[in-house]
Parts: C-alpha cells; sequence; structure tokens
C-alpha cells in the first residue's frame, strides 16, 4: 500500500478509505463550482484588423455570449481593433475554438482569456446538470494544457524538488514517520509528469509527450540514485511499518491508484486545484521509489520487488485512468486533423497501459503466492 500505514488492519477498512476519500474530493468539487457560480465568467480579448468585426460579432450572437463590445486599439498598435467578449464558462471554448478558426491565417491577431472578479449586474449561470452537459471539461483546453504542461518542465528547480523530496521520504520511511512521509507526498514532484503525458497523448501533442516521459523518467531515475546512496550509509530499519508498508501490493492498492489518477485529472478539468493536494498524499510516487533505493542499497533484494511492483502499479493506474478521465470530459484538439492524430495515440495508449496493467496484476499475484 501507499498511504500511510495503520497499526492494526480493521475488515474492509481499505475499501472504507478509497470510498471516503473519493467522497471528500467529490464534495471538494461540488463546494467550488456553487461558489465559483457567479464569478466563472470569463472576458475573452481579440485584437485583429477591423474587417474581421462582422465574423466576431457573428460568433458572439451564435455562441450566445453574455456581452460583446469593441475599443479603439491604443496609440501606435497598427490597424488592430480591440473586441471584448463576456462569455459563461460553459461557453468560452466553443467561442476560442470559432475565433482560431476564422483568425487562423489572420497576421498579427492574438486572442486573450482574462478571468472576471465581479460584474454588474450578476450572471446567473445554470450548472452543468441543467445544460445537460456534465460529462464536459469546465476548464477550457487552452487553460488545461497551461496548468499541465508546467509539470513537464525539466529544469533545475524540479530536479531540486524530486532530490528533496526524496530526502525527505527516506527519513521518513526510515524513522517510521508517518508525518514526514506525507510531507514527501505533499511536495509530489512526479505526479505532474505523469498527468502531462495523459494529456499529451489526448492531445496528440508529441513534443509534451517527449518533455513529460523525460521529465518522469530523469526524475526517478534522479530519485532512485539518491536514496540508494541513502541505504547505503543508513541501514534500512526494516521494523519501520512506513518502509514495509512501501514493499507491499494488493488489489487494494490497484482501486486506490486507479480512484487516485481519475480524482487527480478530474480537479483539473473541474479547475479545482486544490483538490490535488489530497490526491498527492494518495498516489505519491516518491515512497515507494525511495523504498527501492533504500532496499538495494541495503541489499534486501525481495523487497526491492516488491516495493518496484508497487511502484509500477502506481505510474500504470495513474496513467490510465488520467487518460480515461480525459477522453470522457471530452478533452481533444481542435482541428479534424489533430483529432485524427490524437485518436491514433490514444488507442495505442489506452491499450499499451491495459496490457501493463494486466501484466502486473499477474505478476502480483505470483508475488503473492510465492512470499505465502
Amino acid at each position: 500500500m501507499f498511504w500511510p500505514a495503520r497499526t492494526r488492519a480493521v475488515p474492509g477498512s481499505d475499501c472504507l478509505f478509497i470510498w471516503t476519500w473519493l467522497v471528500c474530493v467529490g464534495a471538494l468539487v461540488s463546494a467550488h463550482r456553487r461558489f465559483e457560480a457567479h464569478a466563472a465568467v470569463k472576458i475573452i480579448e481579440v485584437a485583429a484588423d477591423p474587417g474581421h468585426g462582422p465574423t466576431i460579432a457573428g460568433v458572439a450572437e451564435k455562441e450566445g455570449v453574455v456581452d460583446f463590445w469593441s475599443v479603439t486599439a491604443p496609440a501606435g498598435d497598427g490597424e488592430r481593433q480591440l473586441w471584448h467578449l463576456l462569455v459563461k464558462p460553459e461557453a468560452c471554448q466553443a467561442v476560442l475554438d470559432a475565433l482560431q478558426s476564422i483568425l487562423a491565417d489572420s497576421k498579427g491577431a492574438r486572442i486573450v482569456m482574462l478571468p472576471v472578479e465581479a460584474t454588474l449586474p450578476r450572471v446567473e449561470e445554470k450548472t452543468p446538470i441543467d445544460e445537460g452537459e456534465g460529462g464536459k471539461a469546465e476548464i477550457t483546453r487552452e487553460a488545461l494544457y497551461e496548468s499541465v504542461a508546467k509539470g513537464a518542465r525539466l529544469d533545475a528547480n524540479y530536479l531540486l524538488m524530486v532530490a528533496l523530496s526524496t530526502v525527505v521520504a527516506a527519513i521518513g520511511l526510515n524513522e517510521d514517520s508517518v508525518a514526514i512521509v506525507i510531507g514527501a507526498m505533499v511536495i509530489a514532484p512526479l505526479l505532474g509528469p505523469n498527468l502531462a503525458l495523459a494529456l499529451a497523448t489526448a492531445m496528440g501533442d508529441a513534443a509534451l509527450m517527449y518533455r513529460a516521459a523525460t521529465a518522469g523518467i530523469l526524475g526517478l531515475l534522479l530519485a532512485l540514485g539518491l536514496s540508494f546512496l541513502i541505504g547505503l550509509g543508513w541501514a534500512p530499519d526494516l521494523a519501520s511499518q512506513e518502509l514495509v508498508a512501501r514493499t507491499r501490493v494488493g488489489m487494494d492498492s490497484i482501486a486506490l491508484a486507479l480512484a487516485s489518477g481519475a480524482a487527480a485529472t478530474l480537479s483539473l478539468t473541474a479547475a479545482v486545484p486544490t483538490a490535488l493536494v489530497g490526491v498527492m498524499v494518495a498516489v505519491a510516487l516518491l515512497p515507494p521509489t525511495a523504498t527501492i533505493g533504500i532496499m538495494l542499497g541495503g541489499a534486501h533484494f525481495p523487497e526491492v520487488f516488491g516495493a518496484t511492483l508497487l511502484l509500477a502499479v502506481n505510474i500504470v493506474c495513474v496513467n490510465l485512468a488520467a487518460k480515461l478521465v480525459f477522453l470522457l470530459k471530452g478533452v481533444r484538439p481542435r482541428t479534424w486533423l489533430e483529432k485524427r492524430k490524437a485518436s491514433q495515440s490514444m488507442k495505442l495508449y489506452i491499450g499499451f497501459w491495459a496490457v501493463s496493467l494486466i501484466v502486473l496484476i499477474a505478476a502480483m499475484l505470483l508475488w503473492q503466492r510465492g512470499v505465502g
């Protein structure tokens, strides 16, 4: 398991833990949506040639924007004119797609989406259930991309975060400290590249896919190498429940990893980043990674296999669940050609992770039989 170890096993407690955690995440999403119900409208600002005015006005009328007005461009801005569209959140994606289509060949055109703190008179918004759109993402494709792609940045800050969280995790595991291990979980630098990889395949973005895979692999290698060195100098304490818990894997681990990966992606598509904190704790990848290195350093090879199996299960389940949620929420590219490419990568991606999960389940059952 990869949540904090419990001192006593209670029958059915793992299932209860999963169910309670999901209910809490769902309540957080619901509360956030109610809180933002009257403040989620956006202003889409368009700077383009004045000749596009009638077409932009047509888009505003067709998509039922709340308000639409134009202003004169600042002095020295050439021949461009500014248009402002006050748009409800459920219409943002359609408006952005339409504007991108009509301005695709317009040089110097710029589209900017801005948040709105408040507007008077107030804009009454219907919930996705009222509109029959509960299955759609509540954040635009472009905003989602900007948010998730940050997790695939391979820079000094990312590597430093991986190194620091590895040290924190190793200390917590060897000291059998739940609080310290949770501290390492909250940092969670390895979750970002996995979510970015899932989004990259949904969008058919090969460049983001490469960056995410590179960041994830190098982050894992750094964590493994550093924890291995810690294991060489600090013998692993096999009496530590936190350490030993990361060498065991079962069906409950698979269920929680799938649920956590789905919840992480849902929190992003529902624009509720605060829910990610709970996901980071539930689906942390660093504790099992640090356990592998520590056990390798201490030459405890049976435990290394168990921790490796747990880490593999976590990675596979997070990626598979994230991809399925992106698919169900309708996150896909804008143009037909991009959608076709994304559809091909999506099939390969889901197939690869599904087969990997089946192989891991078989390996887990064989390992459990051998251990038993």
